[in-house]
């Protein structure tokens, strides 16, 4: 299984390779392109010299911040996106042992129990928990019971609804089609 989300052969290895940086990757994807938001975790661990949660947590959060604001920008939003990552660190490193694949390995979850656990990190709300559900199951290799039905539509198969469905550039254009029809559906007078 190798990840194939930014176009970047060392981004998508440290996405593929590393739990924590593919849900960094997701945390980020908001307000800038997938390709941006996936490739933010290479960015931060060549800048702060690591991958690791607990690290990251306990750096020191302006020399952090202006980590993410070097040019390349990790995120549009420099501080309040360098703070979240922080956050969600400090919770992999306490609550999960520094293992972020413990969200979705810790005694065998389901489907929904991940989901839940998503939904419990700093960032996360239901829409991206359930889209980073969808990751962990369609290419991630998470086979918890129930997993598609707890991931909604994103879990569908066949769908390019989101970052979940990406494996090629012809998928990502797939995807970048489907969000473009919904945003102009939503912007189309009733």
């Amino acid at each position: 299984m190798a990840l194939h989300i930014t176009g970047d052969t060392a981004a998508d290895a440290l996405l593929t390779e590393n739990p924590l940086a593919l849900l960094i990757g997701m945390l980020l994807d908001q307000q800038v392109a997938m390709e941006t938001a996936f490739s933010g975790p290479l960015k931060i661990q060549e800048r702060v010299g690591t991958m690791d949660a607990a690290a990251i947590a306990g750096h020191d959060p302006e020399a952090f911040t202006e980590a993410f604001k070097q040019t390349p920008a990790v995120h549009r939003y420099p501080g309040s996106m360098a703070g979240r990552v922080q956050a969600l660190c400090e919770v992999i490193a306490t609550e999960w042992d520094d293992d972020a694949s413990q969200i979705w390995t810790r005694d065998d979850p389901d489907g929904a129990t991940v989901l839940k656990r998503l939904k419990a990190l700093p960032g996360f709300g239901d829409q991206k928990a359930r889209i980073f559900l969808a990751l962990l199951g369609k290419q991630y290799g998470f086979s918890g019971a129930g997993w598609r039905e707890a991931a909604g539509s994103y879990g569908d198969e066949g769908s390019f609804r989101s970052v979940a469905d990406i494996t090629s550039p012809d998928s990502l254009a797939k995807v970048r089609e489907f969000k473009k029809s919904v945003k102009a559906a939503a912007k189309a007078p009733k």
